[in-house]
């Protein structure tokens, strides 16, 4: 009995150094940084980022994998089969993290990963603000100039006009959804094969309004071509600072803590020791805190993310909870 307990002492102990051992020489080689999807977009413009940071923060380079496919699930179930010693790493987002899964149980993709108990999360990269946008002759013709104005006149004539959105599923799509079950107000959901066409029918009067991600539709709200009445996010876009968000303007209509982000970040797979997941959430933040880097995000509407790895977690679980909430009473299915 006596042996018994020595050897599994020991080998606990022996665990323990390993770990200890392991995170005080990480990192000791290069580090992959999986991007779920094509090159190019945001995700993976911040991913690009990051990596360069590592350079001089971990003083070992990292390198961008994009792995497209399945709407993201692709790249971020390679990762969780990974081993978890910190040298690879995916860029995780929304979509793969609480609204895929939530759609997977409703006819979507089929997610091979659970988002929560796969991975360990290290650190938010980005938050954009989705942004409610109108047709500008649908506003002139009900005089709407704010998010008030807008709510009074869907209110009166529930079901008479078109909402667009990129696709069913996609993050505009719950935004209305959510705003249609909080505020009690109905319109008919006209989807898109992706965010541009939604945009165009909305410019050219097919559609009345939709919930686009800022750093899509920035440049069609600065040249005029649609109005913005309220962003999604609780608190106001730093490249918006004039608009407000709808929690601000609805908060009498029971909207306070309405709260719809694009956001992304980096994860590890689970079991990856702390003492790593630390070391990579200060260089994360301390890449994109840099002047020039806090520049580039506010071009996306996303202020720099100040999370730690706990708080990152924190958020995905409630992004996950609320997701799931949202797509079964919206009853929203793909098959």
């Amino acid at each position: 009995m006596i042996r018994a307990t020595v050897l599994i002492a020991t080998l606990v102990l022996s665990a323990f150094t390993s770990t200890i051992s392991h995170a005080q020489s990480y990192p000791s080689k290069t580090i992959k940084l999986i991007v779920p999807y094509a090159a190019g977009g945001p995700v993976d413009a911040v991913a690009r980022l990051i990596a360069e940071g590592a350079k001089s923060n971990l003083a070992q380079p990292m390198v961008v994998d994009n792995k497209p496919g399945a709407g993201g699930n692709l790249g971020v179930d390679l990762l969780a089969k990974s081993p978890a010693d910190g040298y690879s790493l995916v860029m995780g987002a929304v979509a793969t993290h609480a609204i895929n899964p939530a759609l997977a149980q409703r006819g979507g993709a089929k997610v091979n990963y659970d988002p929560l108990k796969d991975f360990a999360p290290i650190a938010l990269a980005a938050s954009i603000p989705n942004v409610l946008v109108v047709n500008k002759a649908f506003a002139a013709q009900h005089s709407i100039t704010n998010f008030t104005d807008f709510m009074r006149v869907l209110k009166a004539k529930p079901g008479k006009f078109d909402m667009a959105s990129g696709g069913t599923g996609s993050a505009g799509h719950l935004a209305g959804e959510l705003l249609k079950s909080k505020a009690g107000i109905y319109a008919v959901h006209i989807p898109y094969s992706g965010a541009a066409p939604a945009l165009a029918s909305l410019i050219s009067g097919q559609t009345q309004f939709m919930f686009d991600n800022l750093a899509s539709a920035n440049a069609q709200i600065k040249t005029g071509s649609v109005l913005a009445l309220a962003v999604t996010t609780p608190q106001r876009a730093a490249s918006l600072p004039a608009l407000p968000s709808i929690s601000e303007a609805g908060a009498a209509m029971g909207l306070r803590d309405f709260d719809v982000s694009t956001w992304f970040g980096v994860f590890a797979p689970a079991g990856t020791p702390p003492a790593v997941v630390s070391a990579l959430n200060q260089s994360i933040r301390a890449t994109l805190a840099t002047p020039a880097n806090s520049e580039r995000l506010k071009t996306l509407g996303s202020d720099v993310a100040k999370l730690d790895a706990a708080g990152f977690a924190a958020l995905v679980a409630a992004e996950h909870a609320k997701y799931a909430t949202v797509v079964k009473a919206a009853n929203i299915r793909l098959d």
